[in-house]
C-alpha cells in the first residue's frame, strides 16, 4: 500500500518497542511540522501530534521535541502537552527553564550580534531574525535563492565568525548562539534522567546529525529527507515521519499491554441468529455471551486475555493455519493446517465445534461467566464435561475425550490432547441452558449440513449485485446474523468495548438495538429482496411502543429483549483489547435525545409497504404518530447521531430526518390511499426551509454540524442523499467537497473533526465512506466512488467482515465488529454501483 514504510526500518521499530525504558526524540520543523516559507506558520502535522502524545501517555515511555526554536516559541507553535519534554536552541534550553544565566561580558556579545545581523536583514528582502534568550537564528526560507546565498554568506564571514559565537546550520536557517549548544547532549541527558534503554530519534536538520551520531546499537535513528546521514534508515517527508510515530504507538501498545492481540477485522462471526460468537483466525472462540448476545460474557479473551475465557482447538506441534473461510452461502468457519481442520458454527442447540484430519491436537475449554467474576468448577462426566457455579447450566457434549482439569486461581480450565490417528475425528458441542449430555437424536453432518442449509436457501432468494456479489453476500449474511430471532431485535454489533483508539477510552458497548440502526439494517435487506427481518423488527418495534404513551418517548436504544438499559459500568478486572480500558457494559446513550431515530423507521415502512405492495394499519399508525412526534419536537436540540456527550445542539442531519419523516409519510399516504393532512405538508416545507436558512453556513461553503457552528459532519451530507435538496444544487456539491477535504483521509472519512469532550481520538467510520461514495456518485463523480469503494472493499478481513471504523495510518480496523453499518453502507455502495449513472 502506498506510504508503506520500508520492511526494514518496521523490524527496527518492532524490535525498539520492546525495550524495557524508551526515549522517543524529534525533531520540530521538517520533521514533526512541515518546512514552509514563514516559520511562524509552521504548524505540526495532526497526526504527529497525536502518535507522540499518545506515546509519551504510556508507561515506561518518554517523548521529547528538540528543536532550534527558543522554547517558548516551541512551545506555543507545538501544541504539545506537558508529557512531552520540550527543548528548545538545539538543546540549551529544557522545559524545567533555561539553565544558563548570560554573563555580562557575553550579554555585550549578544546585543552587538544583534545588531550586526539586524543591519544584514534590513538590507535583504525576506530575511528575518528570531531573536532567543541565548542566540538569534536567520531565516531565509523566503527570500530568494540569490538574497538567501548573500545573507548566509555575510553571516558565516561576519559574527559567524567571532569568538564565542556558535554557528548551526539547518534547511535555510543559521543559527548563532552564545552557549554551548548540542542536540546529541541533550539527547543523553534525557537518556541518564529517565533511564531509558533505548532511544528512537527522527530529524532532517544539520543539527540533527549531532544527535544521530551519538546513537548507539540498541537505538533507531530515523533521517527525514534526502540529505547525507548517519541515521540507519530514512523517510522521505514529515507525514511519513508521522507513519514512523504511529507504527512505533501501535508496536509500543501490543508489547506493554498485548503481545498477542489478533487484528478486530481478523475475526470471523458465528451466529445462529439467538447465539453469537466470534472465532480467531487460530481456531479461538474468544467472545461468546450467554444466554443473550448483550448478556455478561461466558469466553472474553477478546477483551482479558485467555484469563478472561476461551475455547481454543490447535495443533499439538504449533504452527499458522493455512487459511480461513466461511463454507459459501453459510456462516459456518473453516480453519485449516496441514494434516488439521477445525469446522465451527452454531445451530439451534449448540455451538458445535469438529476436529478432523491426522495430526495431533490440543483442545482448552476455560468458561468464565459473568466477564470472569463467577468461579466455576469443571466435572468430567462420560461423554463430557459439566459447568458447576453457573445459574444456568451449562455443557460440554465431548464423548472420547480424555480431559485433564487444571485449577487456574478461583477458576478450572479443561485440556484434552487428540492422539493422531488415520483419521482423527471429534465433535464438541458446547450446550449453554441445559444439563443434558446424551446424543443429538440428529447425526452431527446432517446438522452441519441443516444449518448450512438456512443461511444458504435465504441467501438464494436475494437479488444481489453484480459489483462485489460475493462480499455483498457476506455482508449480508453478517446483517442476518446480528438480527435477534426471537424477538426480532437487531443488534448494532456482535461485541462491546472494542476501541476506537487502541488503548483510548473511547470504547462503547454495542450489544443492543438501537432504533436508527436497526432499521437501517431492515432497510438494506428489504433491498436485497428480504422482508421478514423488517417484519420482526416493526413487531418488536411495536412492542416497545406498546409499553409507552406515544413515539415521543421512546428511547434510541433498548436491549434485545425491548427493555430499558440499566447504568453503564465498567468491568474493572479486564485490561481491555490491547490494554484498551475501560471495558463497558450498558450505554449511556439510552438517555440522550436523538430526534433522527423517526425518518430511518418510516422510510423502513415505506420500502416495506412498497415491497409488500401493502400498508399495514399498524404501521401506518406508527407513521402518524411519528409525524406527530416530530411536529412537537423537531426544534429542540438533540445529541444527535453520534451521541456526543456534550450539551445537545441544533443538528442539521436530525432535522434532516425530521424532514424524511413528515416527506416519506405523505408519499406513503399518497401512494396507498391515505389522506393526507395539510399540516403535514406545511411541516414538511416548514423543516426543509428551516435547514437551509440554517444549515447552510457562506464562509464554510457548506452545511455545517449544526446552526451554532462551522464545524463539518459527513452526516450533513443527507441534505442531498435524503432528497431535501436536489444534489446538482450548487450548495450541495460545495458541501461534498469540503466534507472531503476535511474528513476523508485516504480510505475512509472521519466523522468529524471537532473537540466532542472525549480525550483522544478514533478512526474514519465506514459508514462516512459509504456516505461519501453514494454522495460521489450523485455529483457525478463516479471515478472518485469507484476508487474509495475499492478501499472500503480492502478494509474487510479475510473472511469478508467490517468492524466500525478504519485507521489509515496504522492500516488496521478498529471499533466494534462486526459493526452493522460498515456492511449496510457496502451494500448500499455495491448496489448503485451497479446501476447505469
Amino acid at each position: 500500500m502506498s506510504g508503506a514504510l520500508p520492511n526494514e526500518l518496521r523490524r527496527s521499530l518492532s524490535e525498539i518497542a520492546r525495550t524495557p525504558r524508551l526515549l522517543i526524540a524529534c525533531d520540530y520543523d521538517g520533521t514533526l511540522a512541515p518546512i514552509v516559507p514563514d516559520p511562524a506558520q509552521a504548524l505540526p502535522l495532526p497526526e504527529s501530534v497525536a502518535a507522540l502524545r499518545a506515546l509519551a501517555e504510556l508507561p515506561s515511555t518518554e517523548a521529547a521535541v528538540i528543536s532550534g526554536r527558543e522554547l517558548r516559541d516551541l512551545a506555543v507553535m507545538s501544541r504539545l502537552p506537558v508529557e512531552v519534554h520540550l527543548i528548545g536552541s538545539h538543546g540549551s534550553e529544557f522545559d524545567a527553564g533555561f539553565a544558563t544565566e548570560l554573563p555580562p561580558s557575553v550579554r555585550d556579545l549578544y546585543h552587538r550580534m544583534l545588531a550586526k545581523l539586524a543591519k544584514i536583514a534590513s538590507d535583504a528582502e525576506d530575511v528575518l531574525l528570531e531573536v532567543k534568550p541565548a542566540g538569534i537564528a536567520v531565516h531565509t526560507r523566503k527570500a530568494t535563492q540569490e538574497v538567501a546565498a548573500q545573507v548566509s554568506q555575510a553571516v558565516r564571514l561576519g559574527p559567524g565568525r567571532w569568538n564565542g559565537v556558535q554557528v548551526t546550520e539547518g534547511n535555510s536557517v543559521i543559527d548563532l548562539t552564545l552557549v554551548p549548544t548540542d542536540k546529541g547532549q541533550a539527547v543523553e541527558l534525557l537518556r541518564k534522567r529517565f533511564g531509558t534503554t533505548a532511544v528512537v530519534y527522527i530529524g532532517d536538520g544539520i543539527s540533527d546529525e549531532r544527535a544521530l551520531s551519538r546513537l548507539t546499537s540498541s537505538d533507531v535513528g530515523v533521517k527525514v529527507g534526502t540529505d547525507p546521514t548517519t541515521a540507519e534508515h530514512r523517510v522521505a517527508e514529515p507525514i511519513a515521519a508521522a507513519r514512523v510515530l504511529a507504527f512505533l504507538l501501535d508496536a509500543r501498545r501490543r508489547w506493554l499491554f498485548g503481545e498477542q492481540v489478533v487484528a478486530i477485522e481478523r475475526h470471523s462471526m458465528l451466529s445462529n441468529q439467538h447465539t453469537l460468537a466470534l472465532v480467531t483466525p487460530a481456531a479461538k472462540i474468544n467472545w461468546m455471551c450467554f444466554p443473550e448476545p448483550d448478556s455478561a460474557a461466558l469466553f472474553a479473551d477478546l477483551l482479558g486475555g485467555p484469563s478472561a475465557g476461551h475455547f481454543t482447538i490447535s495443533p499439538a506441534h504449533s504452527g499458522l493455519p493455512l487459511g480461513q473461510r466461511y463454507l459459501p452461502g453459510t456462516m459456518t468457519v473453516e480453519t485449516r493446517w496441514s494434516k488439521l481442520a477445525v469446522t465451527d458454527y452454531l445451530d439451534d442447540d449448540a455451538l458445535v465445534r469438529v476436529v478432523s484430519g491426522h495430526a495431533a491436537a490440543i483442545v482448552e475449554f476455560a468458561p468464565r461467566p459473568e466477564f470472569g467474576a463467577v468461579p466455576v468448577r469443571l466435572v468430567v462426566e462420560n461423554d463430557g464435561l459439566r459447568v458447576v457455579g453457573t445459574a444456568d447450566p451449562i455443557v460440554l457434549r465431548s464423548p472420547g475425550v480424555d480431559w485433564q482439569i487444571v485449577d487456574d486461581g478461583e477458576h478450572q480450565t479443561a485440556r484434552a490432547v487428540l492422539e493422531p490417528s488415520p483419521d482423527t475425528h471429534a465433535v464438541f458441542e458446547l450446550r449453554c441452558g441445559t444439563s443434558d449430555l446424551s446424543p443429538h437424536p440428529v447425526a452431527e453432518v446432517a446438522r452441519r449440513k441443516a444449518a448450512g442449509q438456512t443461511w444458504q436457501t435465504w441467501l438464494d432468494g436475494l437479488t444481489l449485485p453484480d459489483v462485489q456479489r460475493d462480499l455483498v453476500a457476506r455482508s449480508a449474511l453478517t446483517l442476518r446474523g446480528l438480527v435477534h430471532k426471537r424477538t426480532g431485535a437487531i443488534l448494532a454489533a456482535a461485541t462491546t468495548s472494542l476501541p476506537e483508539e487502541i488503548g483510548g477510552v473511547r470504547n462503547w458497548d454495542y450489544r443492543y438495538c438501537w432504533l436508527r440502526d436497526a432499521a437501517l439494517t431492515a432497510q438494506s435487506l428489504v433491498s436485497l429482496g428480504s422482508t421478514s427481518e423488517a417484519e420482526a423488527y416493526l413487531d418488536w418495534l411495536h412492542d416497545v411502543l406498546d409499553t409507552l404513551p406515544g413515539p415521543e418517548r421512546l428511547h434510541p436504544l433498548y436491549t434485545v429483549q425491548g427493555g430499558n438499559l440499566g447504568a453503564e459500568a465498567v468491568i474493572e478486572s479486564l485490561p481491555g483489547y490491547a490494554g484498551s480500558r475501560p471495558v463497558r457494559v450498558g450505554n449511556l446513550a439510552s438517555q440522550q435525545v436523538q430526534l433522527d431515530v423517526f425518518g430511518p423507521i418510516v422510510e423502513l415502512i415505506t420500502m416495506l409497504a412498497a415491497a409488500r405492495a401493502e400498508l399495514a394499519e399498524r404501521d401506518w399508525a406508527v407513521v402518524t404518530a411519528m409525524v406527530t412526534a416530530v411536529g412537537h419536537r423537531w426544534q429542540e436540540a438533540d445529541h444527535g447521531i453520534w451521541e456526543e456527550r456534550h450539551a445537545p445542539r441544533h443538528r442539521v442531519y436530525s432535522r434532516v430526518m425530521c424532514w424524511v419523516t413528515v416527506d416519506r409519510a405523505i408519499k406513503i399516504a399518497t401512494r396507498f390511499g391515505r389522506e393526507v393532512p395539510e399540516s403535514w405538508v406545511i411541516l414538511r416545507d416548514c423543516i426543509a426551509v428551516d435547514v437551509l436558512k440554517n444549515g447552510w453556513n457562506d464562509e464554510v461553503g457548506a452545511f455545517t454540524t449544526a446552526y451554532d457552528g462551522d464545524d463539518l459532519d459527513a452526516a450533513s451530507l443527507h441534505v442531498g442523499l435524503s432528497g431535501l435538496i436536489d444534489p446538482s444544487d450548487e450548495r450541495f456539491q460545495s458541501t461534498v467537497t469540503a466534507v472531503e477535504a476535511e474528513l476523508r483521509q485516504g480510505a475512509t472519512v472521519y466523522r468529524y473533526r471537532r473537540d466532542d469532550g472525549l480525550p483522544g481520538d478514533e478512526g474514519g467510520f465506514h459508514l462516512c465512506a459509504a456516505w461519501m461514495i453514494e454522495a460521489y456518485l450523485r455529483t457525478g463523480r463516479r471515478t472518485e466512488a469507484e476508487e474509495l469503494f475499492g478501499q472500503l472493499v480492502d478494509c474487510a478481513g479475510p473472511t469478508g467482515l467490517l468492524a466500525e471504523e478504519y485507521d489509515p495510518l496504522n492500516e488496521r480496523s478498529l471499533g466494534n465488529h462486526p459493526q452493522a453499518y460498515s456492511h449496510l453502507g457496502l451494500i448500499r455502495c455495491a448496489q448503485l454501483l451497479d446501476e447505469v449513472w
